[in-house]
């Protein structure tokens, strides 16, 4: 591996949710500054994996390598984490997978909005995480000042042109009633229409108090948010 390649902890060859309307490969980047209490991705934390997929290419050469041979049969390349943002190299390997015909999307928590900035015209579509009102952010990311960056890479994702998706996990014990209300009226004053809720999930958390509350949406809440964001998608978790 050289010295600024992307670092990889996992892949999935292919996805038909990640990058919407795309046939694509999801790369995993390893690393997050974040400590989320419901992330499923925990082994994504340190910015060296400690355990990878057997059968996902281990490093960036073999990835690109592993891209080269899908031209034709997959759409796009999405760039997930851990943070992928959180990695120098992003940029350069964003470029190499454009090079080769894909289209790119990425996911981030918007924790670095100046390299955010920098990439968003290189992207095809970008979903980005809304995880509480933005001065309760540290609440749930356990990172003081969290919520300014978000705010920050909310609006350059806004004033890009770019395809996006906004998108927030709620757990009952992590975000009230009144904190979603809180987000969708901010949401509503950006100027936003398309939201998506996300039901806590237990696969992967390793927060077993967490898992063990009860979590589910309430759809009464969800009609109300709707007042100020009239198009919320509902994922419930599997």
């Amino acid at each position: 591996m050289k010295r600024n390649d992307l670092v990889l902890g996992g892949m999935t060859p292919l996805s038909t949710l990640d990058f919407p309307g795309r046939l694509s490969a999801v790369l995993y980047a390893q690393g997050c500054p974040l400590r989320c209490r419901y992330c499923h991705n925990p082994e994504l934390w340190p910015m060296r994996a400690t355990t990878q997929q057997t059968s996902a290419p281990r490093t960036w050469t073999e990835a690109v390598a592993w891209l080269h041979r899908r031209r034709g049969l997959l759409d796009g390349v999405v760039f997930s984490g851990g943070e992928a943002t959180a990695q120098p190299a992003l940029a350069d390997a964003m470029m190499q997978v454009r090079a080769l015909g894909f289209q790119i999307a990425l996911h981030t928590a918007g924790i670095y909005p100046k390299r955010l900035e920098q990439i968003l015209p290189m992207l095809d579509w970008i979903g980005l995480d809304i995880k509480a009102p933005f001065d309760r952010y540290a609440d749930v990311t356990g990172v003081p000042g969290s919520g300014d960056k978000a705010r920050s890479s909310l609006a350059a994702v806004l004033s890009s042109g770019v395809e996006y998706e906004l998108r927030t996990t709620v757990h009952s014990h992590l975000l009230t009633a009144d904190d979603l209300l809180h987000i969708a009226k901010t949401l509503q004053s950006y100027g936003v229409r398309r939201w998506a809720l996300q039901e806590f999930r237990t696969q992967g958390c390793g927060d077993a108090e967490l898992s063990k509350l009860p979590s589910a949406l309430d759809p009464a809440l969800v009609s109300r948010l709707r007042e100020w964001v009239p198009d919320i998608a509902v994922r419930v978790a599997a």
